[in-house]
């Protein structure tokens, strides 16, 4: 009984085969590649060079412009996530079911990006940055629901590590690249929008090709009806996935409450001018992701070996905590860089085993993209309600302290309540 178990988990959903080694390795590098380049395509932006260009346009504060801009564009990241999840799991394609919402949502992006970084008011800004979001959501569910349709559950901790450790390093590259451009946007700008057009076909190309949609079982014509059910939340046995749900929705809040403002705080908190700041928060990106690539791809293996979630992303959220108290208590440049070093291990870690923990809680595997998608409206919610209570907080008391204890609450909350799933360990 046991061997059989053990054989299952080594079997892919789709084909009901193994993995061969080969395999294996063109999924962690298409992960990997989706994730450094739709983070660092977007960070290019979002972290640096918008921020410096919205305190310079004269429509208003630079913090209001990027909280409305991340508030509103979100919430249509929220809605598409969910929308695109649920297509893709009814498509049905020779191309399969998920390569082509990936392949197309790249261009989409890549418009709303170059469309953000000529825009002069508030309202294109916005228009254009939610255009982005749909874009990447486009991409985003569909290749998430490769680690539940493809990928055996044995491994799915090793890739979600791989996929973790794209998304920090590119989020870090995409900093280091910004603030290498913050005298020279133009050239920056255009760097980020060519990366977002290649983003969706690269990542088709380094994957495994997947099966036609109609291949096996799930052979019945396309059902509009039946789609539009799919975008029910799930209510059955769903326990888990809810908690799953708001562990990650207040763990991302806290995490972006700082990360998403870095330039300001090293300006407004720390006292640094646009050129020093830009070059902190670029040292701080290489520090970063230096320490959270080696842990990420460290700690994916040893969760899959020790058949532990939990655990690992209780402790990274109690480092990320300690990492956000640092410069609170210490408003330095050298405490900035404790902070990064911090939250490079801390995150490096979680990301390694929250995409794995998710999968392991789903209700159920039929609905992978759908499901999957409303988890990640905790990554979307989080970092809508983080610009909104940063920029009341900047706003109410004309600073950057009470952002960091907010912070801290926050992201050990989420540990908290991670600690109480029961369907893993």
């Amino acid at each position: 009984m046991e061997t059989q178990e053990i054989a299952s988990e080594e079997l892919a959903p789709d084909t009901g085969k193994p993995v061969s080694k080969l395999n294996l390795g063109r999924f962690g590098a298409g992960f990997i590649f989706f994730c450094v380049v739709f983070m660092m395509s977007g960070t290019i932006g979002s972290t640096v060079l918008l921020p410096a260009r919205f305190d310079t346009l004269g429509i208003g504060q630079g913090e209001t412009i990027l909280g409305t801009m991340n508030s509103i564009g979100i919430i249509f990241a929220l809605i598409s996530n969910v929308i695109f999840g649920a297509l893709s799991d009814s498509s049905r394609s020779r191309f399969g079911k998920r390569t082509p919402w990936i392949i197309v949502g790249g261009p989409i992006a890549g418009i709303g990006f170059y469309l953000t970084s000529i825009s002069p008011t508030l309202v294109t800004i916005v228009a254009s940055w939610s255009l982005l979001q749909v874009g990447l959501n486009c991409m985003l569910a569909p290749c998430v629901a490769i680690l539940s349709d493809r990928v055996p559950q044995k491994y799915r901790g090793t890739m979600s590590a791989f996929y973790g450790a794209g998304q920090i390093v590119d989020q870090s590259m995409g900093t280091i690249i910004g603030s290498a451009f913050i005298n020279a946007p133009k050239t920056g700008f255009i760097i980020g929008t060519v990366c977002w057009f290649l983003c969706g076909v690269g990542t088709v190309l380094l994957l495994p090709r997947e099966l036609p949609a109609n291949h096996g079982a799930g052979t019945e014509k396309f059902d509009l009806k039946k789609t539009l059910m799919q975008f029910r939340p799930p209510t059955t046995g769903a326990s888990d996935f809810y908690k799953a749900l708001v562990g990650r929705l207040l763990l991302i809040f806290g995490y972006n409450m700082i990360v998403g403002y870095q330039l300001y705080v090293c300006m407004r908190y720390i006292g640094q001018d646009k050129t020093a700041a830009s070059a902190t928060v670029s040292t701080m990106a290489v520090i970063t992701m230096v320490v959270s690539l080696v842990v990420s791809l460290a700690s994916g293996p040893i969760s899959d070996h020790l058949g532990k979630r939990k655990l690992p992303v209780f402790i990274s959220s109690a480092i990320i905590a300690v990492g956000i108290a640092v410069p609170w208590l210490i408003p330095t440049k050298g405490a900035m860089l404790a902070y990064a070093a911090l939250m490079g291990l801390g995150y490096g870690i979680y990301m390694a085993v929250d995409q794995a923990l998710n999968v392991d809680v789903l209700p159920n595997p039929d609905e992978a993209g759908k499901d999957l998608g409303i988890l990640n409206l905790a990554n979307t919610l989080g970092q809508v309600i983080a610009p909104i209570v940063v920029s009341s907080i900047v706003v109410a008391t004309g600073g950057y302290f009470l952002v960091f204890p907010v912070a801290i609450v926050a992201v050990m909350a989420g540990a908290v309540v991670i600690l109480f799933i029961k369907k893993v360990k």
